[in-house]
């Protein structure tokens, strides 16, 4: 190999990092995935960074908000410079940024049980009837379960984020069915309402450890839950794992179990 072809070969783009663990076969089909991330908050916005550093090369993205003083600590969007402005248009510009060549859909409604059939359908006419994986990263229980009965009914591959408010351990995140979670609050309300609606499975992350016990911010509201504060690390390590799940399932890449030791057991 001449000094040219040498010094051409070492150019570093944007896979260089990833073209190594991943190979360039996975990495093209990444570019060519579909990702619907619902919620553009601590989770969402995090999980979308993640997989837009990741390879995948189509979006849609999903939030009514805008950005608020109080999303700074934990929303990879928000900044002073982005208070104001629409969550879906700042994700937009900074998947744009990690990677021009990517695609993004923008939605800006709500989820509701008598608009979800046409929302999906909305979604694949816009994506050509392409759509890989699906995250919930939305806070409405409500609408979670929406989510999770049309996944289950039309065999759409879900994860959905359970709660990260008032939890400071990552270690204790567990990927796992809804079943099999616990000492969770909104895992308890999920599972309880999942068997009500017939959901028979549901693929989520959780935090096992105690909710730390807090005070009420704001004791007279009693239209919000004040008591209830968020690390800054916690929703987006939540993001960042859901993303890893999500490339790894997608690309089938790291899909083998390991154990906790470490140790590889496929």
């Amino acid at each position: 190999m001449s000094m040219t072809e040498t010094a051409a070969a070492l150019v570093e783009t944007r896979d260089t990092k990833l073209e190594i663990i991943m190979g360039r076969e996975t990495l093209d089909k990444l570019a060519d995935a579909t990702v619907l991330v619902l919620g553009c908050g601590g989770v969402g916005s995090n999980c979308c960074e993640a997989l837009a550093r990741g390879g995948i090369g189509h979006f849609v993205i999903l939030d009514k908000d805008i950005v608020a003083p109080s999303n700074i600590n934990r929303q990879a969007i928000a900044f002073h410079s982005t208070i104001g402005k629409r969550k879906v248009d700042v994700m937009e510009a900074m998947i744009h940024d990690i990677n021009p060549a990517a695609t993004v859909i923008k939605r800006t409604e709500y989820l509701l049980s008598d608009n979800i059939d046409d929302f999906f359908a909305g979604v694949l006419e816009q994506t050509d009837g392409k759509l890989d994986y699906v995250v919930d990263a939305i806070d409405t229980i409500s609408a979670k379960l929406t989510i999770a009965k049309y996944a289950q009914d039309h065999g759409v591959r879900l994860v959905s984020s359970m709660g990260g408010a008032n939890k400071l351990h990552p270690e204790c995140l567990r990927f796992a069915d809804i079943f099999d979670t616990v000492r969770d609050p909104m895992s308890r309300i999920m599972r309880k309402e999942c068997k009500k609606r017939g959901i028979k499975s549901l693929h989520v992350l959780f935090s096992c450890e105690e909710s730390v016990k807090t005070q009420p911010r704001d004791p007279s509201n009693i239209h919000e839950r004040t008591e209830l504060g968020t690390a800054s690390f916690m929703p987006p390590i939540m993001g960042q794992m859901i993303a890893g799940e999500v490339i790894r399932q997608i690309s089938g890449r790291g899909t083998e179990r390991v154990r906790a030791d470490g140790q590889r057991l496929d």
